[in-house]
């Protein structure tokens, strides 16, 4: 066996099945979904290549199937800073929160997933 043959597939730090287990999860959330959810589910499947756009950024993935790591924790921190400028501007910052949570957890920085 190579070593390419046990890698298992990663997002961040968790496994892509995590990924997929965790937009099958918020997929099954009962309508409506609040800007929180949608900015969740859109984070889950950028990251996991089933979307197009960022969460925050609206940018491309440049990795193979979904965003590589290092654009993978620019959203991250996008997030943040979107999420610290609605809270200082006291606008709305469900949207921001959700983004932010989600990568926060595919990047490793928390082990609670939102």
């Amino acid at each position: 066996m190579t070593s390419e043959e046990t890698t298992i597939p990663a997002v961040g730090v968790r496994s892509l099945d995590e990924v997929f287990g965790a937009i099958e999860s918020a997929n099954c959330r009962p309508q409506p979904w609040t800007g929180f959810e949608h900015a969740v589910l859109g984070a889950y499947r950028w990251a996991a290549g089933a979307q197009v756009s960022a969460p925050v950024t609206a940018a491309a993935a440049v990795g193979a199937v979904g965003p590589c790591r290092a654009q993978l924790l620019a959203e991250c921190q996008a997030a943040e800073v979107r999420l610290r400028h609605a809270l200082d501007a006291g606008t709305d910052a469900v949207s921001a929160l959700g983004a932010y949570q989600a990568l926060a957890w595919l990047c490793g920085h928390h082990d609670d997933r939102p």
